[in-house]
């Protein structure tokens, strides 16, 4: 079994366990029993959510863990790295719910969304949806718990604390950013492909890249200020060219391999930078079309095929992939600073590779 396949088959179940345990009322006192079915609800609820996603960011963690500290074997200090890269993906759950409650969506891979299960469970719409916003507050505590469980066995145990809290409030400025750059009006490009970005940096990187490599880097000893340097000057760029990679695969992908329907930020009419890019770049008729339909309060499918032609004969699509390319760049360089051995230094490559294809970088 190769390195990453051992490692899934540690997290997954991991992240069961911890949930389904740090979900439950603690022992501070006792849940009546007219009230306990609710509770198993919420609970049963929280494992599910929990379930599934590739698990890129608890692996990108172990695998600089493991670059740093040239560790081949399990011993304490890893089964606790291992529990700080499984709250990372319990925050990425807590974050998930509370993003479908603000998009209202109704799936979330494959499966009803949390507050739509729980909407089903109880048959009330409001109540459910109460219970989904209180289980993304639970989530979003015990993976701070989880964390400093973890810390106290790892080097740099108060900076990791520290970090995973910042962390946290980075994505929370980042989700009030991205509902913000939704009312960034079209008739300036360039300011709304800043304003994008800027929400990449906050609501994406800070928790799928930087803060998983600056985990392994205070978890191995490194200097605390050395740490944050180090994992910014990698994780920022590698962030924003997965985010936005995910926006291109939105348009260039296919159902299959995305596991999303094409077009989905189109038909839900997001500022991303590719349209940006394409309004920046496209004839006055081809900008006053753009605008319309993105002004509209829906777009159909004849309309969403439309778009993504305008994005490819705008050339936005080719900027996209060479704003990733040069991010990718950048990260890969930033890798050559880190003191790795050579082996060790292709394997942070490879690990940090998987968060964008390899047609796109």
């Amino acid at each position: 079994m190769c390195t990453t396949a051992k490692d899934l088959s540690i997290i997954e179940p991991r992240i069961g366990t911890l949930v389904r345990d740090l979900t439950d009322a603690p022992d501070t006192g006792e849940v009546a029993a007219a009230l306990r079915p609710v509770m198993d609800d919420v609970i049963q609820q929280a494992v599910t959510s929990s379930q599934g996603g590739k698990r890129l960011r608890a692996l990108l963690s172990l695998d600089a863990f493991d670059v740093l500290t040239e560790q081949h074997h399990v011993n304490s200090s890893r089964n606790a790295m291992i529990d700080l890269a499984c709250a990372i993906e319990v925050f990425q759950t807590a974050a998930l719910v509370h993003d479908d409650i603000i998009d209202e969506s109704d799936l979330r891979r494959g499966k009803p969304s949390a507050h739509r299960a729980l909407e089903y469970a109880v048959h009330n719409a409001s109540i459910g949806r109460g219970l989904g916003l209180m289980l993304g507050d639970i989530l979003a505590t015990e993976c701070i718990e989880i964390a400093r469980r973890a810390a106290k066995q790892l080097s740099n145990s108060d900076a990791i604390i520290e970090s995973f809290l910042t962390m946290q409030r980075e994505v929370e400025i980042g989700q009030v950013l991205d509902l913000g750059v939704e009312m960034t009006p079209l008739s300036n490009p360039q300011a709304l492909v800043q304003a994008s970005l800027n929400v990449f940096r906050w609501k994406t990187a800070s928790y799928t890249t930087i803060a998983p490599l600056l985990f392994a880097l205070l978890a191995a000893g490194v200097d605390p200020q050395d740490a944050r340097r180090e994992a910014l000057a990698v994780g920022e760029p590698l962030g924003l060219a997965f985010q936005l990679a995910d926006d291109l695969l939105d348009v260039i992908g296919s159902s299959r391999n995305t596991g999303k329907p094409v077009g989905g930020d189109i038909r839900e009419g997001k500022r991303t930078v590719l349209l940006a890019d394409a309004l920046n770049a496209a004839n006055v008729s081809d900008r006053d079309e753009l605008r319309a339909m993105f002004e509209a309060e829906h777009r159909d499918e004849t309309q969403v095929g439309r778009v993504i032609t305008l994005f490819e004969r705008t050339g936005a699509i080719d900027q996209s992939r060479a704003r990733i390319s040069i991010l990718w760049s950048q990260s890969r360089q930033a890798i050559e600073q880190w003191h790795l051995s050579e082996d060790g230094r292709r394997r942070l490559i490879e690990a940090c590779a998987r968060f964008i294809p390899s047609d796109l970088r």
